[in-house]
């Protein structure tokens, strides 16, 4: 069985950081594209960045320049680094991973994370 396991998220003020993790859980033979959504009250899930298995990525608009997605494959995890948040950045954010192949041989496709709420207010 494979989890996707999320932390860091809480309150802070607007302008201060945040850094976001995802651990995959499991016996892990590759991952491929793994990234992070998040979903505001009353919204629709909205992507914020990913990146791909050779570090292609790419952002929403809206958190370019502050925001900064990595890896590391060596312990299936996947980072957010948020800078500069903003009020409007409050949400849940959710780990997502594309494709992941277990040791066993399994094939676990668009998995996700349970959430993990940031709140930015003063």
């Amino acid at each position: 069985q494979v989890q996707l396991v999320e932390s860091g998220g809480g309150l802070v003020q607007p302008g201060e950081s945040l850094r976001l993790a995802c651990a995959a859980s499991g016996r892990i033979i590759s991952i491929t594209a793994m990234g992070w959504y998040r979903q505001a009250p009353g919204k629709q899930r909205e992507l914020v960045a990913i990146i791909t298995s050779s570090d292609i990525t790419n952002y929403a608009d809206s958190v370019k320049g502050r925001f900064t997605i990595s890896r590391d494959n060596a312990k299936n995890t996947v980072y957010l680094q948020m800078n500069s948040l903003k009020p409007e950045d409050t949400a849940v954010y959710y780990c997502y991973a594309d494709s992941i192949v277990s040791a066993s041989g399994n094939y676990y496709q668009n998995s996700w994370g349970q959430g993990t709420q940031v709140t930015v207010s003063s």
